[in-house]
């Protein structure tokens, strides 16, 4: 039979003591190592746009920017009489740019790589970009490429066709820029938009080019047969 005094003895052993000491060390090493990870990104994130300083200067909006290609509203049936449908911008989110067709390459130059609230209209004239607390940009209809529906880009991925990939060419770089409207079944129209803009304004072009060659050859024959 255990002896009473020991049942006591190990009755009044004390409770572990906690090592605070390095408990404190592992907090304060945790929080080094966190602010040495946001520094690295901080160095990449200026390192990228350094390399990407030959992107010019973001287009503005022009003063007369046109009527919005997409409208919304009640049908012409129950529009009032001398009323048009209300102007439909886009409210969403920008989430980023990459050079075209690879989604993973950001871009960061000239505020692009923001992620920011965005409105977005489109008109004759171009696609019209406001950011509220970043920079806005306005992409000529000249300069659109085209649009589709995708799942990611510089790092955000959403469910299939959940954002709206607008392709446009800014200098001598081609660039898919990523939108999220807060009403996503918006996207399939906006695609459509964009794409019959970029397709008109490209046929412009390549007509207005055409007639050009055919001035300069008819020019230059003329003068040789003087």
């Amino acid at each position: 039979m255990t002896p009473p005094l020991i049942h006591l003895a190990e009755a009044q052993k004390s409770a572990p003591v906690t090592d605070w000491a390095a408990r404190i060390g592992w907090v304060v090493g945790l929080l080094v190592f966190v602010v040495f990870v946001y520094w690295l990104m901080r160095q990449g994130w200026k390192w990228r746009g350094t390399l990407q300083g030959d992107l010019p200067e973001l287009p503005t909006a022009p003063a007369d920017a046109g009527e919005p290609k997409l409208r919304a509203g009640p049908s012409p049936a129950t529009t009032p009489s001398g009323g048009g449908k209300p102007p439909l911008t886009m409210s969403g989110r920008y989430h980023g740019s990459t050079t075209a067709g690879q989604w993973l390459d950001r871009i960061v130059a000239r505020g692009l790589g923001t992620r920011s609230r965005a409105e977005l209209t489109l008109t004759d004239q171009g696609l019209d970009v406001v950011r509220p607390g970043a920079e806005d940009f306005f992409v000529p209809a000249a300069a659109l490429r085209g649009a589709r529906l995708d799942k990611g880009i510089a790092g955000k991925v959403l469910p299939e066709g959940g954002l709206l990939i607008v392709t446009w060419r800014h200098g001598d770089k081609e660039i898919d820029s990523g939108f999220r409207s807060d009403r996503a079944g918006e996207h399939p129209a906006w695609v459509a938009a964009i794409d019959r803009l970029s397709t008109t304004q490209q046929g412009t072009t390549e007509h207005s080019t055409t007639e050009h060659h055919t001035s300069t050859t008819e020019h230059t024959e003329t003068e040789g047969a003087r």
